[in-house]
């Protein structure tokens, strides 16, 4: 297959072509088989860095989340260690909380979406990319361009921008223009389209169950527009389209496919029917969606064959190392798609500007670091959680909050997550200093206590949920669960006839199937500092709730509905 380097997305100049090809022709073989991994460097330990990444002369890497001093040093040591100058991903969803541990941290993809507001989106991509950036990150892991189509899926959900392919694609325009600015390459994920099933590719290949005809509208439409927008490059997930493969080749198993090892899918529908001209690289794939579908001795060079261009992380890269050299030496992969592979990994290296930098210049200077965690990027965030946060319904009108009137508040956060005593401790503060007492939730000891409704109302006048049921991978459901015994105790919500009772996610915005009682509903999207302080000014009826729904947080039930 010809690449065009002077084309979309690369844009190379005659010399920068020339450093590409005489570079890719001075390569041994163990250097062009290292060139195909990116994986995760878990230490900035330089003895670390050296015998555990630069010696397999891997092409990029994701460092592990940690304090912006730490990561610009190790990519420091990488990019002088490195004969190839090296691509530093990071996972830059939601800010650059993903990569910097002193980042900030804007907002999840969903609040964005509530706000209808592409400025949003663009302002999330420049904090991300550019505080990722001063810390030596070229390259990231966004924007998800996936639609939330299924309530259930309990992966994507506030990742998404919202299930409007529109929306979708004005919003990711709107990041890839703030990433451009910075010098980062997007990776738009999660080709060919998370969100349609109810499953998490980390457990199991997931499947986009589509037609044809209805993934054109959606996901295709969705990706052609942001292929013509010039993304750099496009991870591929573990994701199987069968209606799509079966289009591109009527013999094509009818068993399971990740996308990852689909020719059809790669090279067919991504690169032939899409037009595709950039970098691919495949997602995580210690994903059971990927390790499960053949052995890994053939799946690691396969996959580079099938169309991929850049192998995602790692089981063990000295053992993925060897796979794909063997997978060479056995003919599972050509010479030819290998070099073609690494033509686009150093085509994008050339269009960062990383071909004729010197070693010590690739790194900016530690001045550029003054932007990471600034208070200009926390101001934005804190406007869009204030546009983001949507009032779904409030039929008792409990609203506004009035420690007048209900001073004893009974605090509960949901969920278990490790950002579950940060939310508790500040939103407790926040109502502390608007006269409220505050008692948070603990849990009961069933043996000992009595629950008489009288009780119940000779400590609190009402109750404020917060959900923080975050996502994460490797859960099999996104929902709600309860320290109950039969329905005793007092996180259970039994008490909604009682006193006034407000919900609020901060994550998952369809909870309202699990919480039908709720008769105040709020959706937030998100976790950060700026949501909860945005929120308590809603509560506390001083700001208007702008947000609109992404979604339908009513699933569609009758029930649910106001």
């Amino acid at each position: 297959m010809s690449i065009d380097l002077k084309a979309k997305p690369f844009f190379l100049s005659d010399e920068q072509i020339a450093w590409v090809q005489e570079t890719l022709a001075a390569m041994s073989l163990e250097e062009k088989v290292g060139q195909l991994f990116c994986p995760i460097s878990y230490s900035s330990d330089p003895g670390y860095l050296q015998y555990q990444l630069l010696r397999f002369h891997v092409g990029g890497l994701l460092f592990k989340t940690s304090p912006s001093s730490e990561v610009r040093a190790a990519l420091d040591f990488m990019q002088k260690g490195s004969k190839i100058p090296v691509l530093s991903a990071a996972n830059l969803e939601f800010g650059s909380t993903g990569f910097l541990e002193d980042g900030t941290f804007f907002a999840q993809q969903m609040g964005i979406g509530a706000t209808r507001d592409p400025e949003h989106a663009y302002r999330m991509g420049r904090v991300s990319t550019k505080e990722a950036a001063a810390a030596g990150c070229n390259w990231a892991f966004a924007p998800i361009c996936d639609l939330d189509l299924n309530w259930r899926n309990p992966i994507v959900n506030v990742r998404s921008y919202g299930d409007d392919p529109e929306r979708v694609i004005d919003m990711c325009k709107a990041y890839m223009r703030a990433a451009a600015e910075n010098n980062v390459a997007v990776s738009v994920k999660h080709f060919p389209g998370d969100g349609v099933d109810e499953v998490d590719q980390h457990l199991l290949t997931s499947i986009n169950s589509l037609t044809c005809e209805e993934w054109d509208a959606t996901y295709g439409r969705i990706y052609r527009a942001l292929i013509a927008e010039g993304a750099q490059t496009i991870m591929v997930g573990h994701i199987d389209q069968p209606a799509c493969r079966e289009r591109i080749n009527p013999d094509t198993t009818k068993d399971t496919v990740p996308a990852t090892l689909s020719p059809e899918l790669m090279t067919g529908l991504l690169r032939g029917e899409l037009g595709f001209n950039g970098l691919i690289v495949t997602d995580a794939t210690p994903m059971v969606g990927y390790t499960s579908a053949m052995k890994r001795s053939e799946a690691v060079p396969l996959t580079i064959m099938a169309g991929a261009d850049m192998f995602l992380f790692n089981k063990d890269l000295e053992e993925d190392y060897g796979y794909m050299l063997d997978g060479v030496k056995r003919g599972l992969l050509t010479m030819q798609r290998m070099d073609e592979a690494i033509t686009r990994i150093l085509a994008l290296k050339a269009a960062l500007g990383l071909w004729n930098k010197a070693k010590e210049e690739i790194i900016p200077p530690v001045e550029n670091t003054a932007c990471i965690g600034c208070e200009e990027h926390h101001a934005w965030a804190r406007q869009c959680a204030d546009e983001a946060i949507t009032l779904v319904k409030d039929t008792q009108h409990a609203l506004p909050l009035d420690p007048a009137k209900t001073p004893r508040l009974l605090l509960e956060v949901l969920g278990g997550c490790e950002s579950e005593q940060r939310i508790a401790q500040h939103m407790k503060a926040l109502l502390e200093k608007e006269g409220f007492t505050v008692t948070l939730y603990e849990p009961e000891d069933f043996t000992r206590l009595e629950f008489k409704v009288e009780s119940f109302h000779e400590h609190y006048d009402a109750v404020l949920y917060l959900a923080n049921v975050e996502n994460a991978s490797n859960k099999t459901t996104n929902r709600i669960n309860w320290y109950t015994m039969w329905g005793a105790g007092n996180n259970v919500p039994w008490f909604v006839h009682e006193v006034p009772t407000v919900f609020a996610s901060l994550a998952n915005p369809y909870h309202l199937v699990d919480v039908p009682m709720m008769r105040t509903f709020i959706n937030c999207y998100s976790n950060n500092s700026e949501t909860l302080e945005a929120l308590v000014e809603k509560l506390m009826g001083r700001d208007s709730f702008r947000g609109q729904n992404p979604t339908d947080p009513f699933l569609g039930k009758e029930h649910l509905k106001p």
